[in-house]
């Protein structure tokens, strides 16, 4: 009998443009249950870099909580990021959102010159160290990229951020809805989802597709 599959699934907050991407998120735990695995949620305990209102867009004079905002996707059902350990799980995932890029990193302010908050970095060299395969969904490759030299990636095809990815040593190839790009070296599969001007239905091709690649590297 198999053994059942299991995935942390890293979160940077809850919303599009201040966490974690909703779509990708929970259409990443659903591929995963699909495939027969099964998944623990993981977010930094920190202050959001940023609180945005999702109707119009506009910066919000409040303060949030990455972990306490990642929790509303998961059912409350989260655990501080400093408690990761890789040998417990099989593959790591990070779903999108701008919140990767301002909360996991500073590369919405700072571009190629950003820093990565250190438990990110650390669950994932922690992670190439131990064999487990790596997933990035949309943003994330590109903070990928920062921690891991030398990265083959994709994030569709979006001339600015794919510039970026270059300049930080990163190797960008171009893809459509759902395709993935497998970096062997690194174990670390990507797709673009929301990078494009996609559908939910092709985020959720794209998900499991990222988890069934995952699962062969497994």
């Amino acid at each position: 009998m198999n053994k059942q599959k299991r995935f942390a699934v890293i979160l940077a907050g809850c919303g599009v443009f201040d966490g974690a991407e909703i779509h990708e998120a929970t259409l990443t735990l659903l591929a995963i249950a699909q495939a027969g695995g099964s998944y623990e949620c993981f977010a930094p305990d920190k202050e959001q870099a940023q609180v945005i209102n999702h109707m119009t867009g506009k910066l919000m004079n409040e303060e949030r909580n990455v972990m306490v905002e990642s929790a509303r996707i998961t059912r409350g059902k989260i655990k501080p990021l400093y408690l990761f350990e890789p040998e417990k799980f099989d593959a790591v995932i990070f779903p999108g959102g701008f919140g990767v890029a301002k909360n996991l990193c500073t590369l919405a302010f700072e571009g190629s010159d950003c820093t990565v908050d250190p438990e990110v970095e650390l669950a994932v060299i922690a992670s190439v160290e131990a064999s487990i395969p790596i997933g990035a969904l949309c943003i994330a490759p590109a903070l990928i990229v920062k921690i891991l030299p030398g990265a083959d990636v994709t994030i569709g095809r979006d001339p600015e951020t794919v510039r970026t990815i270059e300049k930080m040593g990163g190797t960008h190839h171009e893809t459509d809805h759902a395709e993935v790009i497998v970096d062997s070296k690194y174990k670390l599969v990507t797709s673009p989802c929301y990078m494009l001007d996609a559908h939910i239905l092709q985020i959720a091709r794209g998900t499991q597709n990222v988890v069934n690649e995952l699962i062969g590297l497994m």
